[in-house]
């Protein structure tokens, strides 16, 4: 059966391709947003925006990081990828946003 979406398909079930049509977030990327998932306090991290071309300054490597600032429920950070700058948003716990963003600090600079 051809499908032009390079879907697969298995007796009757949809298996997804192994790569997604969007690669945006680099290896290193995600990396350092699982070191910050493992973190205590953070419930998630959400991937945002892409900007092609952008980055984070001279010195910066793919898989730097950077927080922004604190919002509502979490904290506002860009990533270096490969391509450019990734957004991220780092959901935590209530009150736990000026501790995870000293151990996001001792992360980027490991």
């Amino acid at each position: 059966m051809f499908d032009p979406l390079g879907l697969k398909y298995r007796q009757g079930e949809t298996i997804m391709p192994s790569r997604g049509r969007h690669q945006s977030s680099s290896k290193e990327c995600h990396q350092i947003m699982r070191k910050i998932e493992a973190l205590d306090g953070v419930v998630g991290v959400i991937i945002g925006r892409s900007y092609g071309g952008k980055s984070l300054g001279a010195g910066s490597r793919t898989g730097s990081l950077k927080v922004q600032r604190k919002v509502p429920g979490g904290l506002k950070a860009v990533t270096q990828s490969a391509k450019g700058l990734q957004e991220i948003f780092i959901r935590t716990a209530p009150g736990k946003e000026d501790l995870i963003s000293a151990e996001i600090l001792k992360l980027s600079d490991s």
